[in-house]
C-alpha cells in the first residue's frame, strides 16, 4: 500500500502559499493549510475540500515552538506524518537600513529563518525514520542579489538559502531531499505591500518584462516535491522573470 502524501504549507492563506496548497491538493496530497489568520487558512482548506480534496486549516505562528508543535500534532492526527513541508510563511517590510529598528530586524528573522528551522526540525524526525521526505524552502531572489531598503529581508532569505544547502548535505543520504525556490517579484499581497516606486523600477529591470503569478511558483514547488526532481538536492530554483540568471 502506498503511504499517504501529506503536505504542510506554512503561510498558505494567500499568495504563493495559497496557490501551492491548491496545486498540491490537485496532485493528490492531503494538505494542511497553516496561516496566522484562521479565517484565511480555513477558506483555503474549504476550497480544497469543495473540489474533492482533503485539507484542514491550522492557525499558528511559525516562529513559536509551541505553535509549530501543535501544527505537526494536528497534521498527524488528521492525516498521518508529514511527507512534504513547504516553508513559505513570510512577510516583507521596507525601510532604509539606517532607520531599521532592531525589533523589525528580529521579527523578519524570527519568521523567515527561525520559522524554517522550527518547522523543518519538527517534521524531520518522522521523515528520517521513514527514510524519505521532501522539504522545500521559499526564499527570494533578493537573498541572492539584495534589495534596496530590504536589507533585513534580503539577509533572512540568504540565510534560508544557506540553511537549505547545509541541511541537504546532512540529510539527503538518509532519503530526505531539501531544496529551495527563490521567486522574483510575484503578484502577491507581499509584493503589493512594497512601494509603487520599487515595483515600477523592478518591473523595468526584468528581462521577461512582467512579474510572475503565484501559480507559476507553485508549479516549481510541485516539481521539487515530485519524483521527477529526484536528483535535485540543495538546489535553489529561480522562477524570477530573469532577475537572477545562474
Amino acid at each position: 500500500m502506498n503511504e499517504a502524501r501529506v503536505a504542510i504549507i506554512t503561510g498558505a492563506g494567500s499568495g504563493i502559499g495559497r496557490a501551492t496548497a491548491l496545486r498540491l491538493a490537485r496532485d493528490g496530497y492531503s494538505v494542511v493549510v497553516n496561516d496566522l489568520n484562521a479565517e484565511r487558512a480555513e477558506e483555503v482548506a474549504a476550497t480544497i475540500r469543495a473540489g474533492g480534496g482533503s485539507a484542514i486549516g491550522v492557525v499558528g505562528d511559525v516562529s513559536s515552538e509551541s505553535d509549530v508543535a501543535a501544527l505537526v500534532r494536528c497534521t498527524e492526527q488528521a492525516f498521518g506524518p508529514c511527507t512534504l513541508l513547504v516553508n513559505n510563511a513570510g512577510f516583507a517590510h521596507q525601510v532604509p537600513f539606517i532607520d531599521l529598528a532592531p525589533a523589525d530586524f528580529d521579527r523578519i528573522f524570527a519568521v523567515h529563518v527561525r520559522g524554517t528551522y522550527l518547522c523543518s526540525r519538527a517534521v524531520l524526525g518522522a521523515m528520517l525514520a521513514k527514510g524519505h521526505g521532501v522539504i522545500v524552502n521559499v526564499a527570494s531572489q533578493l537573498g541572492q542579489i539584495g534589495g534596496v531598503e530590504l536589507v533585513h529581508y534580503s539577509s533572512a532569505k540568504a540565510a534560508v538559502i544557506g540553511m537549505t544547502k547545509a541541511l541537504a548535505r546532512e540529510v539527503s543520504a538518509h532519503g530526505v531531499r531539501v531544496n529551495a525556490v527563490a521567486p522574483g517579484p510575484i503578484n502577491t499581497p507581499l509584493v503589493a505591500s512594497l512601494s509603487e516606486n520599487w515595483r515600477r523600477a523592478k518591473a523595468e529591470q526584468l528581462p521577461l518584462g512582467r512579474f510572475g503569478e503565484p501559480e507559476e511558483v507553485a508549479a516549481t514547488i510541485a516539481f521539487l516535491a515530485s519524483s521527477e526532481a529526484s536528483l535535485f538536492v540543495g538546489q535553489t530554483l529561480g522562477p524570477n522573470s530573469g532577475d537572477v540568471m545562474l
